[in-house]
């Protein structure tokens, strides 16, 4: 363990994943391309200084004032308690550019002046100096920019300030590369979607003398607040809780999982579009809330207010349920979330309100509207793993492609999970029944008949074995009789008139 002094930032999962903070009273580089919220997050960290009475000191390279209190207002913040400096390098004012001859060294060396002059003045705590680009602009030569800015990290050092640089990357090659100066380096990334809000995610390259959790972490920039969203480990996360079954309140089907769904395990129910995957998934949070435990229902495909009609449809409390908030209910637009946001909002419902049962109706779309999806497959494999560990309950739901002899598992991904529930279309008898199998339950036993799977007025029903037909699960099945003759192509014909 590091026994370094740190500073909050301002943000407090960023905070987490910097294992406390940043290394107080040292240099650390924060670099993105523009757009990426650098500037954002430097005010964050001066404003948590204010707010702590520390004094604060933004020095704008690139940016006027006017401009900086602009973007703090479209936040909802203030600067008032912070000291704002304009340093416009010499290069960029148009009375002293040359056209023949310009003496890089002496602007260079004087915009450096302006800087320490302004900390000088203000001797703040904290001081966040945007951006370096703009003194690679007065720099002709890489070495003389890296002694400089040596020299203003000694300065900045004797001050026992703690410094953010920010960059924005557009020197190609990196020849003015500022990583090895500082003490700390977190990286912002913007990507563009195809469709839908562009992701942003940092991580943090190196912290010297001190922990931090690596990789790659989501991020936000919402009009009120920034969020970081830390990767998750599992393993860093367990509790102990009953481990008892859940069970659905519908005998047959509890028969079938051999008393239910054990906490700490995942079930994937599995099923064409409208078969009835939601409304079994429905089933498990109504018995679940009426037991008054905590439920978390994250839907992608449909509305709160389909919900209801639905409950209200089978005779099903959820709406109450859902009004009191012991089913916690969130429409999730995938275009519009983060991975690392997803899993986050899961993991606020489990450790800020112990919910015993999530739901995620249904993965489809959600992983198909992103495209890593195999970075994907591996996050949902963890978060399964976390709320395993945490004793929940999850419940996954996966749509599948065509309804009766011809269907697929688009996604393939019913070896992440433990239960396995298979739902089907089949036809018998000039109608469009439903069945309903168990397929896989890894901790424990469970019946292998298919049985048929009904909604009424009344609720979920689940019936008895459809022993007598053979073939349900290829939507055309036959007689148990007719299926276990001779093939009816060897078959003798009966003679005629024969009784």
């Amino acid at each position: 363990m590091s026994d370094l002094e740190k500073i909050h930032t301002g943000i407090p999962e960023l905070d987490m994943v910097l294992r406390g903070g940043l290394p107080q009273q040292r240099i650390h580089l924060v670099e993105g391309r523009p757009g990426s919220g650098k500037t954002t997050i430097g005010l964050r960290f001066l404003i948590d200084g204010a707010e702590k009475g520390e004094t604060c000191l933004y020095v704008s390279l690139s940016e006027t004032v006017e401009e900086l209190r602009a973007t703090a207002a479209s936040h909802g913040w203030s600067l008032e308690n912070i000291a704002l400096r304009e340093v416009v390098p010499a290069e960029v004012q148009l009375g002293r550019q040359q056209s023949v001859l310009f003496p890089s060294e002496v602007e260079l060396g004087e915009t450096i002046a302006a800087i320490t002059g302004a900390v000088q003045d203000i001797a703040p705590t904290r001081v966040v100096i945007d951006s370096m680009s703009e003194l690679r602009m007065v720099a002709d030569d890489p070495m003389r920019y890296r002694r400089q800015i040596v020299a203003l990290k000694r300065f900045l050092l004797r001050q026992n300030c703690t410094t953010l640089l920010m960059d924005d990357l557009t020197d190609e090659p990196r020849q003015y590369d500022l990583q090895g100066t500082v003490h700390g380096v977190i990286t912002l990334e913007q990507r563009e979607r195809e469709f839908g809000a562009a992701r942003r995610r940092l991580r943090v390259v190196k912290m010297r003398g001190a922990e931090f959790q690596s990789g790659w972490h989501d991020f936000a920039i919402t009009a009120r607040e920034v969020y970081v969203f830390p990767s998750l480990i599992a393993d860093e996360h367990k509790s102990e809780r009953s481990r008892d079954a859940i069970t659905s309140e519908i005998p047959a089907l509890d028969g079938m999982l051999c008393g239910g769904l054990a906490r700490g395990t995942s079930a994937l129910i599995l099923g064409p579009t409208g078969v009835g995957k939601s409304s079994l998934a429905l089933q498990y949070a109504n018995v679940a809330a009426e037991r008054q435990e905590h439920v978390a229902y994250f839907a992608f495909d449909e509305s709160r207010a389909t919900l209801v009609e639905r409950a209200n449809g089978l005779s099903m409390r959820a709406a109450d349920a859902i009004d009191k908030g012991t089913i916690y209910w969130e429409r999730i637009n995938p275009s519009r979330i983060s991975p690392g946001e997803f899993i986050w909002k899961v993991r606020r419902q489990v450790e800020g309100q112990g919910a015993a049962v999530v739901v995620i109706d249904s993965l489809n779309s959600y992983l198909e509207t992103m495209h890593e999806e195999k970075a994907l497959m591996l996050q949902m494999h963890e978060l399964l793993s976390y709320l395993s560990n945490q004793g929940v309950l999850s419940i996954l739901i996966v749509g599948q492609s065509g309804l009766l002899n011809d269907v697929g598992d688009p996604l393939d991904i019913a070896f992440i999970s433990d239960t396995v529930i298979l739902m089907r279309y089949f036809e018998a008898e000039g109608q469009v029944r439903k069945a309903i199998s168990v397929v896989k339950k890894r901790p424990g036993r469970h019946e292998t008949s298919i049985r048929e799977f009904s909604l009424t007025a009344a609720g979920v029903a689940v019936g008895p074995a459809l022993e007598e037909l053979q073939g349900v699960l290829s939507g055309a099945p036959r007689a148990a009789a007719e299926a276990s003759g001779p093939p009816e192509a060897v078959a003798p014909p009966p003679p005629v008139g024969h009784d």
